[in-house]
């Protein structure tokens, strides 16, 4: 692509000649799980990543990447065992359209039990009972391709019930609050610290033909927000272990007033730091679930556990 430029190396100076709008893209040659590396780098601005043909791609915003991130990016590959990181890298300055159009190449419909995600350009025969949401790859992380969103999709099939007021932390494209409002609940609101997220996210709920019963706005994990008097009774968290501790407090307390807690984003072996932080506010995991390498956990406030025992 014309308005792709390269390079082999890491120099403090690239990150300058970034326009507004710009994208880095890092290729990487490794046989690494690109969702392994993404929990050890555990850094929140990555908005995309996948892996193909023993190369990981790895997206951030131009003007949330510089010479730390090369840094963190080299330090995560040598905890994983990869060797001479700097020498399998490449830069890539991408313009928004090009962001795009990596993306469109590459996303195909995904099944998660009764609910199918697909771009627009893609169709699907429904089978009965099936779902299906409209997402087409923007700046919003959540096309469903994802273990860690995948693992709430199937789990919302599950509990989502009629009365359900959902709240989803770090909504992304707002995919699983879509999901959780086909299944039935009764209204959702999805919140991010992004505004490009949300206006993607907002484009999407009127792509899909969503009413009032979804709002999306700016919030952020740390702080409970009211959205006008808005008391969940499920809330969804698919973030990093460095964003779930950091909100535990909040997060614990729709717990406290009777929300369920389902937790994704996290490795497997990051469960326990998770876990002993949220039972120190009073709110402790029920159940858990695994796919790929992640886990996401089920959690509830002492006075929903048996005797205030839930493991």
């Amino acid at each position: 692509m014309a308005s792709t430029s390269k390079t082999d190396h890491f120099p403090a100076e690239n990150s300058a000649s970034l326009e507004i709008g710009d994208w880095v893209h890092i290729d990487i040659q490794t046989s690494l799980d690109a969702g392994e590396l993404m929990g050890v780098l555990n850094d929140p601005s990555v908005t995309g990543a996948w892996q193909e043909q023993g190369r990981v791609h790895l997206y951030w915003p131009g003007d949330r990447c510089g010479p730390d991130t090369w840094q963190s990016l080299r330090l995560a590959l040598a905890l994983l065992g990869h060797p001479d990181p700097g020498s399998d890298m490449t830069i890539n300055h991408l313009a928004n359209q090009d962001w795009n159009a990596q993306w469109s190449r590459l996303v195909e419909p995904v099944t998660i039990g009764l609910v199918v995600i697909r771009p627009s350009w893609k169709t699907v025969t429904l089978n009965p009972g099936e779902i299906e949401l409209i997402i087409d790859p923007k700046q919003a992380f959540g096309t469903g391709h994802h273990a860690t969103t995948q693992l709430l999709i199937e789990w919302l099939q599950q509990v989502v019930t009629s009365s359900d007021r959902v709240l989803d932390v770090g909504t992304g494209s707002g995919v699983l609050a879509m999901v959780a409002l086909r299944l039935g609940a009764a209204k959702a609101v999805g919140e991010d610290f992004d505004p490009v997220a949300i206006d993607c996210a907002r484009d999407y709920a009127q792509v899909n033909g969503f009413d009032e019963r979804l709002t999306l706005a700016v919030g952020h994990a740390q702080a409970q927000n009211s959205h006008n008097e808005f008391e969940p009774t499920l809330v969804l968290a698919n973030l990093d272990r460095h964003t779930l501790l950091a909100a535990a407090e909040t997060l614990c307390g729709y717990a406290a007033g009777g929300a369920r807690l389902l937790l994704s984003g996290l490795l497997i072996e990051q469960r326990a730091e998770v876990e002993s932080a949220y039972a120190a506010h009073g709110v402790y995991v029920k159940t858990a679930r695994e796919r790929d390498g992640w886990i996401a956990l089920e959690a509830t406030g002492m006075e929903s556990c048996d005797g205030g025992l839930c493991s």
